[in-house]
């Protein structure tokens, strides 16, 4: 059966962080592919100013379009629906019954994903691959998981990564502010943020994908 990971964000904009993530994941489970599937209408964005989708889009096309397995979808763009990651997995199984799929996230994800809508439904569809990262005891993070086991039967996955000290909203604030992002996303991408004129006068925003 084929493997793939997703990728899911707001992505606002990818950056180098995010792809280290996929590749972490990639190597570490041996996956045959990550999807990268930005969010058409984040839920947790209402009340937040987000990029037009048509730009994080395009970024993220840029952003992993020299890598073979890295693959971007518009499969949340195909929806009319708020962008919950439980029915986005729902369609994906849906629509590709032969591919199991592996959701990617990051340590912090771990400890929120109870408040995410449907936690069960996330759980049930996909086998989670969690980050360990420093700011997180890997012995917290094993309590966390044997809670999550317990409760809705979780299948988890630790994989170690580098603490990566870079954000979709610092990357904001930067560009906001006309402060160099190279380092912080591919040249692709910074050349498109400047190009377009993006995130001038924005207001930096978390970005957590549920």
């Amino acid at each position: 059966m084929k493997k793939v990971g997703i990728m899911g964000g707001t992505f606002n904009p990818i950056h180098l962080g995010h792809l280290m993530l996929a590749e972490n994941a990639y190597d570490f489970f041996k996956l045959d592919e990550v999807w990268f599937i930005p969010s058409a209408d984040p839920p947790h964005k209402e009340k937040q100013k987000v990029l037009d989708y048509r730009h994080r889009s395009q970024m993220t096309e840029l952003a992993v379009k020299d890598i073979p397995y890295f693959i971007k979808s518009d499969f949340e763009a195909r929806r009319h629906e708020r962008s919950y990651t439980a029915e986005t997995l729902r369609l994906l199984h849906e629509a590709y019954p032969d591919i199991e799929f592996y959701f990617i996230m990051g340590a912090d994800s771990l400890f929120q994903i109870e408040t995410w809508y449907a936690p069960e439904k996330v759980m049930a569809q996909a086998i989670l691959l969690v980050a360990v990262r420093d700011h997180h005891p890997v012995e917290e993070m094993r309590r966390q998981i044997a809670h999550l086991t317990e409760k809705y039967n979780a299948r988890i996955r630790l994989m170690n990564m580098p603490e990566i000290d870079v954000s979709s909203k610092d990357i904001r604030r930067r560009a906001a502010n006309q402060e160099s992002i190279r380092f912080f996303v591919t040249e692709a991408v910074r050349d498109y943020i400047i190009q377009h004129d993006l995130y001038k006068g924005d207001e930096a925003q978390d970005e957590i994908q549920h």
